[in-house]
């Protein structure tokens, strides 16, 4: 039963060369590059020879579709460009593919550090993504905050995901603004209605929920910045899905 590490690029060069050495003990490791123009598939080719390169047209499901057709191997697991596979969770990865149960896929916990602190709290306290399923049990769903949507028993792995977002403020906004744009557009494509006062009230409620309910401020200052920019995120797909309305009336 092998295994095969789908990792999605896009101007990585910064990161991916730790990404990939995490996944060296991969049966293969299958890179889709979304037309980086800076060192990242020279990164790659150090690991791998199997790197293609496919636009992403703001469409997550179909970038990791896509690198489902090319993965080779009987389980896949997706791993992000500034994500790493540390040890405990590699050996747990191996073990369960050995044990030929008839889970299909497994959850993994993602634990986010930034800007040289490990998160606990708000946003990423229970971070669970759907990131190791056997090949052809399911396909992935949505064009951002995308989904595996896999068919048939899923379990959860006990050691998490590291990972390594954003160095920097500017970096966080400049991802923020992008994915807001992409998500605006998913809602409005599936006429998912706005008005003024979702503008106003679901940033609000989003940086409540993150900051107080689930305790965002026990991470000092990254807890607080993060807390304000995912609300600013809100509030930009709020505002954004609202100027989309108003200009095809």
């Amino acid at each position: 039963m092998g295994i095969s590490a789908v990792v999605l690029t896009k101007n990585s060069e910064k990161t991916v060369d730790v990404t990939l050495a995490s996944l060296i003990w991969c049966d293969e490791i299958v890179v889709i590059d979304d037309n980086s123009t800076d060192n990242t598939r020279a990164v790659a080719k150090k690991y791998t020879s199997r790197i293609f390169i496919h636009t992403l047209s703001e469409d997550f499901s179909s970038q990791r579709n896509y690198g489902l057709e090319k993965a080779r191997q009987d389980w896949i697991l997706f791993v992000d460009s500034d994500e790493v596979v540390d040890e405990a969770l590699r050996e747990e990865i191996i073990l369960r593919i050995k044990s030929l149960s008839q889970v299909n896929g497994y959850y993994i916990k993602r634990e986010d550090a930034m800007w040289g602190r490990k998160l606990s709290y708000g946003e990423t306290k229970n971070m669970w993504l759907l990131r190791l399923a056997k090949k052809g049990s399911g396909v992935w769903q949505g064009k951002v905050h995308e989904e595996w949507k896999i068919i048939g028993e899923k379990g959860r792995l006990r050691n998490p995901l590291s990972h390594f977002p954003h160095p920097n403020v500017h970096d966080f906004l400049t991802s923020i603004n992008k994915y807001s744009t992409i998500r605006a557009k998913e809602l409005y494509e599936k006429k998912v209605g706005v008005s003024w006062i979702d503008v106003i009230l679901y940033p609000k409620a989003k940086f409540f929920l993150n900051y107080i309910l689930r305790q965002g401020y026990k991470d000092g200052i990254p807890g607080f910045l993060v807390a304000i920019l995912m609300s600013f995120h809100s509030f930009l797909v709020r505002g954004k899905l609202w100027q989309l309305q108003n200009s095809h009336k």
